[in-house]
């Protein structure tokens, strides 16, 4: 047996026989089932290219639509079976190659767009088909109606070769004739629609103004009018049309006439429902979309006075980890799981539940007293979490956190609302998790600034925007200046002058850090050569640079260090970088590795903030520093003089411990005399503080104040 070929011209020509297979009963063409074929093949290659452009055409599927009411396929179920088999069929034989949601998405807006092309075409058609029969019908004026349809020829041919319904009535409404067309429509008889009066075929979504037309249709005051008007069929379900109302006039211009055109809109009326479905509804759980939320949260926030609105915004705990370890389609059926569960907690009226992508959902509740039905709406979501879920025979537990916004409608935008619950739904993740909380304003205002801030760092260092201060290091034991210390500063254009608290947090957490470190470095080991070549009868000077956990973990930290020691030709004694305690903490050697080949050249490390952690003083020995900076929460006590003695004998302990591991110390924090005082007893080496100087220009490095910062 050979196979059948399977390439894209068999795939056309398969899915075009399909396509003919199914119009082919309901068209009113001459052609053979065959020759059908052929006139569709065409088509179908114009949808597959469709299918496949870089951006949709809409125009093609337009084209289709319009190029089945060509070819005499003008039954609506001839519309029908058509997006019926393209639904089915152009992505199973036509879309192999690509994205198949993506496809799906596409074939349904080409199924919208050759829905609205062969109505265009079939009201084109049925406009020249209700002027001949206007012409036809002038010709017979003067007979009797029923003369007039028995006996003109021209009429008959018209009116019953006609794809659209006709109907004729007197002005009283009586019906005096409809067409197959219309019968087929209604699914009546002839008998069924004679003796019936045009006013008694309502329906209770007429627009207000349908039957004011027809009144003033009839006394003669307009000539037509056109609507959208639904009809009950016999058996109760419902007909939806285009109908077009025409007043059809004597010899003399006196009304004798009512015609009715017809056009069945109910399959596209439905495909538009079904594609607005498609468009305002979450695929996977069948839950209101953003888009769908968006429209309520605004129509909510747009309610008249006394009326309030509160949104309860989630995010699932640690589903990340769920997604990575089970796979998608587990962490699919989980967020279905979830969503059935969220729907059952917003039962009352004025409340809903969405989902906005990922695991992100909102649950909104609205009215007079939104206060206390939030926190309920939110207590009911946090319970409905608390049962396990079991997937694949796992019994999953989840967790969730939610930010609350709740308010008066009227005052903020909807994107104001949802980023004020976005903000407070991470300050609950942040605190823990597992958990809901309020939204708080000045919580916001610091978030929406950090992020400002945070979308601003990136382009601050191209700018020049970061300057560096230096603080002396001064010699205990005679009062001279060893070095300084460099802190990094950013003028922001909005918020001014930011310390290194504001900014270098976001700094670690975007990975700018890196760059941000590495010009700070240079920066600062320049300006130790300006001070070497300038204040060279001082002895030489160190300056000492703080270096971030995340610099720590960088591959390039020594090699960058070697090459700016090289290209501003200081010696690595004159550099001196500071690691926090807590980021030393239980670090392995392959964390101590670069830090020890630095400290192997010749550039000290100085342990910062040393006693704020738990790390087992033990460990000082096989960290290799230099030098143990002591934190200021040790000395705050001896801004007086004679200090705490119980804190003396803690600083006493660490110099000891210190210099018998030939470590320096350098004191943090230094304000008042009485200070440095002690210090310099208990035998500390250096000190830094408002005491001497604070963070100034380079130029001011001598520059000693010597005076109490708390007087």
């Amino acid at each position: 047996m050979i196979a059948e070929p399977d390439g894209q011209p068999d795939r056309l020509r398969r899915f075009a026989t399909i396509w003919s297979r199914a119009v082919f009963p309901v068209t009113s063409t001459s052609l053979t089932r065959p020759e059908l074929e052929e006139q569709l093949l065409p088509l179908a290659r114009r949808l597959s290219q469709a299918l496949h452009t870089r951006t949709l055409d809409a125009d093609a599927g337009k084209a289709v639509g319009a190029a089945l009411v060509a070819a005499h396929c003008t039954d609506p179920d001839a519309l029908t079976r058509t997006l019926d088999c393209v639904d089915a069929y152009l992505v199973l034989y036509c879309g192999e190659d690509g994205d198949q949601e993506e496809l799906r998405v596409r074939s349904s807006r080409l199924q919208h767009a050759m829905a609205a092309g062969f109505a265009e075409a079939l009201r084109e058609r049925t406009l020249a088909e209700q002027e001949a029969i206007s012409a036809a019908a002038l010709q017979a004026q003067g007979v009797v109606a029923q003369a007039l349809h028995d006996t003109e020829a021209r009429f008959r041919a018209v009116f019953e070769g006609a794809a659209i319904g006709i109907g004729i009535a007197d002005l009283d409404g009586n019906i005096l004739q409809v067409n197959g067309a219309l019968l087929r429509m209604f699914g009546i008889t002839d008998a069924m629609a004679y003796g019936r009066k045009v006013q008694e075929w309502t329906h209770p979504e007429d627009a207000p103004q349908t039957w004011k037309l027809y009144d003033e249709l009839v006394r003669g005051e307009r000539e037509h009018y056109h609507v959208e008007k639904a009809f009950y069929r016999p058996d109760g379900t419902v007909l939806w049309t285009n109908l077009t109302v025409s007043l059809l006039r004597d010899a003399d211009g006196n009304p004798q006439y009512q015609l009715a055109l017809m056009e069945d809109t109910t399959e596209r009326r439905l495909l538009n429902l079904r594609l607005r479905y498609e468009a305002t509804h979450d695929a996977l759980t069948g839950l209101p979309n953003r888009t769908f939320f968006f429209e309520r949260l605004e129509k909510a926030l747009g309610a008249g006075r006394g009326q309030r609105y509160g949104l309860c915004y989630l995010d699932l705990d640690g589903f990340k980890t769920i997604n990575d370890s089970l796979g998608h389609a587990a962490g699919d059926r989980l967020l279905v799981e979830v969503a059935d569960r969220l729907q059952g907690c917003a039962t009352a009226p004025g409340e809903m539940v969405a989902r906005l992508g990922g695991d992100e959902f909102v649950a909104l509740t609205t009215g007079t007293d939104t206060e206390r039905e939030v926190d309920e709406l939110a207590a009911r979501i946090m319970n409905a979490l608390i049962a396990p879920i079991s997937i694949d025979g796992r019994e999953l537990t989840v967790r969730g956190s939610i930010g609350i916004v709740e308010g008066p409608a009227g005052e903020r935008s909807p994107a104001e609302v949802l980023r004020s619950a976005d903000i407070t739904m991470y300050r609950a993740k942040s605190a823990g998790g597992n958990r809901f909380e309020l939204a708080d304003e000045e919580a916001d205002a610091r978030a929406i600034t950090r992020h400002g801030l945070t979308t601003a760092l990136p382009t601050a260092l191209d700018r020049g925007e970061f300057f560096i201060e230096y603080q002396p290091l001064v010699h205990l034991g005679d009062g001279s200046v060893r070095g300084a210390e460099a802190l990094v500063r950013w003028l922001h254009p909005q918020h001014g002058i930011l310390g290194p608290d504001r900014f270098i947090p976001l700094a670690e957490h975007t990975g700018l850090i890196v760059p941000l470190g590495r010009w700070v470095l240079e920066q600062s080991v320049r300006q130790a050569r300006e001070w070497r070549e300038r204040y060279d009868d001082a002895g030489p000077l160190r300056i000492n640079v703080n270096l971030s956990p995340c610099q720590l973990t960088h591959p390039g930290l020594v090699q960058d260090t070697v090459d700016i020691l090289e290209r501003t030709g200081v010696d690595p004694d004159a550099l001196c970088l500071e690691v926090t305690e807590s980021a030393l903490i239980g670090a392995d050697d392959d964390l101590l590795k670069p830090l020890r080949r630095l400290a192997e050249m010749g550039v000290d490390i100085a342990l910062d903030d040393f006693g704020t952690g738990y790390s087992n003083l033990a460990n000082l020995r096989r960290l290799p520093v230099s030098i143990l900076k002591l934190d200021r929460s040790f000395t705050q006590s001896m801004q007086q003089f004679p200090a705490d003695p119980v804190d003396l004998k803690i600083v006493e302990g660490i110099v000891a411990l210190a210099h018998s591991l030939d470590l320096a110390v350098t004191v943090e924090g230094v304000e008042t005399g009485a200070q440095a005082e002690q210090l310099r007893i208990l035998g500390c080496d250096t000190a830094q503080g408002w005491y001497y100087a604070r963070p100034g220009p380079p130029d001011r490095l001598h520059e000693l104040a010597l005076v109490d910062a708390t007087g």
